[in-house]
């Protein structure tokens, strides 16, 4: 582990409480800002919350097994997008009890129903389309800046042990692709997908214990003796949750009446800028551990967020829906939604097929990014009569290529899926040394840079 850095708290932690701050203060006197300011404030809260709960999910790693871990902190560090995401879902499923099935309440343009499901597809086309490929990018200069050669530094290679966590994440991925043929996001649904986060997480708890690799705040914290370590985490867990749940939902309700106050869309609004505001943490961490070449927590911990925003988040929404609505019908899935799902589907059978042989290049990384930003252009060429229609179009592209990889990796399907779902974690330990920087061997559970010609 990372050395502390000091007795006194890093900078950075200060910095993410006093972002906190100002938004408590105003939902707690109960003031009611223009809404622009509102969403900044708001914002900027669950932006400090989530870096505390990363910190703290980070520093957790001392105290529990490196797999759990790993699992915690991706769990951990999207629970501002839940949140956000569930305040949608309940607004929907009270509309539904209110005012019927359509999902839309008196005055309102876009159901919450469709927001819910818009924050959520947003959330997760970032994750990859940004989150993957700008680790690999960022590795990618750093190690080429260090003068390696570039066929050392143009490809990224995961250990036997990171299958686990792509295998489980091709289930979901696939299950997830029957959805935009659905008419509603069921309770059956959730049985589905709860069940393969369940069993995911017991698979990854089995993985043996490793000494974590932590900076900034994380390592101060994991530097404490024992009992103020657990007592900080702790702390820093209650408090991160406790203004997550005060600011959410205003979060939320500023979006929407910013984009009623400027004529921006708030389906727009919702799906892009909310998921930046709550998972911005997640990626800045994850591009300062690559910058590092610290990859192995980078790209580890945004893969398992994948699996849980695949499995746990989407697989919670009909429990909410039902919940707010008093009923067993599940979440609407209305048709401006359904290629929204189809296009998040395929991104992600995409993303897991280029991870087939566990490697992820510079190339496939700069093929996510560019089929994420092509979506943007497409929808500003197209005209308005065709909306809707360019995502489809993107959508076989990304299934053709899923194909197409498919094939070309035949061979390495059964053993990944063998390993992920079968294989003991101490029969893939001969797979997780590795070279690092320094030049020093070390022992690796995910991912790492691996010179072809060592």
């Amino acid at each position: 582990m990372s050395a502390g850095t000091g007795r006194r708290p890093p900078v950075a932690g200060l910095v993410a409480v006093l972002l906190a701050v100002p938004g408590v203060v105003v939902a707690v006197a109960g003031l009611h800002p223009a809404p622009p300011v509102a969403a900044v404030v708001y914002g900027l809260a669950i932006v400090g919350a989530a870096f505390l709960l990363a910190w703290a999910a980070e520093a957790a790693q001392v105290d529990i097994s490196a797999g759990l871990a790993v699992a915690l902190l991706a769990l951990i560090a999207v629970l501002p997008e839940y949140a956000v995401d569930f305040v949608f879902t309940a607004r929907g499923g009270e509309a539904v009890a209110a005012y019927g099935p359509s999902c839309l309440a008196p005055g309102e343009e876009t159901s919450n129903c469709s927001l819910a499901l818009a924050n959520m597809t947003g959330a997760n086309r970032i994750l990859v389309g940004v989150g993957w490929a700008l680790v690999v990018l960022i590795a990618w200069r750093r190690m080429r800046a260090r003068g390696e050669p570039p066929a050392t530094a143009s490809r990224v290679t995961v250990g036997r042990p990171d299958s686990v966590a792509i295998a489980f994440l091709a289930v979901a991925s696939l299950y997830c692709l029957v959805l935009p043929f659905k008419r509603t996001l069921s309770l059956v649904d959730t049985a589905v997908l709860l069940s393969i986060f369940v069993v995911y997480s017991w698979r990854i708890s089995r993985a043996p214990a490793g000494e974590p690799d932590l900076i900034g705040p994380a390592a101060w914290v994991g530097g404490l003796p024992r009992r103020p370590r657990r007592l900080t985490v702790v702390a820093m867990f209650v408090g991160a949750a406790a203004v997550i749940l005060l600011t959410a939902e205003h979060f939320a309700e500023s979006l929407v009446a910013t984009g009623a106050e400027f004529g921006i869309s708030e389906f727009l609004l919702v799906q892009w800028l909310a998921p930046l505001a709550s998972e911005a943490p997640e990626l800045l961490v994850a591009g300062l551990y690559a910058w590092r070449l610290h990859t192995t927590d980078a790209l580890g911990a945004l893969i398992s967020s994948k699996v849980n925003q695949w499995t746990l988040l989407v697989g919670s929404l009909p429990i909410v829906f039902a919940v707010a609505s008093g009923g067993w019908s599940g979440l609407p899935i209305e048709a401006t939604q359904r290629e929204e799902l189809l296009l998040t589907a395929a991104q992600s059978l995409l993303a897991v097929t280029l991870l087939i042989g566990r490697t992820l290049s510079v190339r496939s990384a700069l093929l996510l990014f560019g089929l994420f930003v092509a979506q943007f252009v497409l929808s500003a060429a197209v005209p308005s009569s065709w909306r809707g229609r360019e995502l489809v179009v993107l959508s076989v592209v990304y299934l053709g290529l899923v194909v197409l990889t498919v094939v070309r990796d035949r061979r390495l399907v059964v053993p990944l899926l063998r390993d992920g779902f079968v294989t003991p974690y101490r029969e893939m330990g001969a797979d997780m040394r590795c070279t690092t920087t320094a030049g020093k061997l070390r022992l690796r559970e995910k991912l790492v840079f691996v010179p072809p010609d060592r």
